[in-house]
């Protein structure tokens, strides 16, 4: 045997081995730091608060700063708490694909295909408390989620067995005004309103306001941060304001 030829063939073999562990050891690297690339738009203090504060973002911070007004829309009377059966119960897989979804569910559902999937909200009955529903929110100029509004799909063992719509009218109400950026409000939340230890798993730009015991609503463009676990969600509007649901109250700066 030629020794010499085997331990080049060997060598070779390691180098080429050691560059594909490295390649895998360095995308396994970047999908662990997923959202969390990019702290650059916060200013050193909110990264210093986010250390000290033991705060985590796993949610990409938006760039996007665009020019939104505030809407004012109004509840379709008799719809707001009927709950509705479907004819024919729909594979709840469905649900995690939006074209499919529309197909299976349009026949049914009128105008599902304005709604939009939202993985972390859900749809609590007020009788039992139960969670068993997906949510979907429709959409603001087909691409920002009211997040007031609920579309809900009940389902049972594996089906999608009935729905509740709220049936509202959009009409803006305002002259459209540039976004607060996300990173200066997610600034604001570190700043003041995040607890220690706190998981922001989501950041999404939509529609919210306080609701009010009348059919007719309003909303202004926000940021809504999402913790982990379910345990809370912000909405930063545009002038900076902060809304805490749970807190059932509006603070602003």
């Amino acid at each position: 045997m030629d020794w010499s030829r085997a331990k080049n063939v060997l060598i070779c073999t390691f180098l080429l081995l050691n560059v594909v562990l490295g390649r895998q050891l360095w995308n396994d690297a970047q999908e662990t730091a997923g959202p969390n690339l990019d702290f650059t738009s916060l200013d050193e203090n909110t990264q210093r608060l986010m250390e000290e504060k033991s705060i985590q973002v796993l949610a990409p911070i938006p760039g996007d700063t665009p020019q939104l007004p505030k809407l004012s829309y109004t509840y379709v009377r008799g719809e707001k708490d009927e709950r509705v059966q479907l004819v024919k119960p729909v594979d709840s897989k469905l649900v995690f694909t939006h074209d499919a979804l529309v197909e299976a569910l349009e026949p049914q559902i009128k105008d599902i295909d304005n709604y939009q999937y939202d993985p972390l909200d859900v749809q609590e009955e007020p009788a039992s408390g139960q969670t068993d529903a997906f949510v979907l929110h429709p959409l603001v100029q087909d691409k920002w989620p009211l997040f007031n509004v609920k579309l809900a799909l009940f389902y049972s063992n594996q089906k999608i067995t009935g729905y509740r719509k709220i049936q509202v009218v959009l009409q803006p109400s305002d002259e459209a005004k540039k976004m607060l950026p996300a990173s200066k409000a997610l600034a604001r939340l570190i700043d003041s309103y995040l607890p220690r230890d706190s998981i922001v798993k989501d950041i999404r730009l939509g529609y919210y306001g306080q609701t009010f015991n009348s059919d007719s609503q309003v909303a202004a463009p926000v940021w809504r941060f999402m913790l982990d676990n379910g345990k809370g969600v912000y909405y930063v509007q545009m002038n900076g304001d902060v809304i805490s649901p749970k807190k059932e109250h509006t603070e602003g700066s």
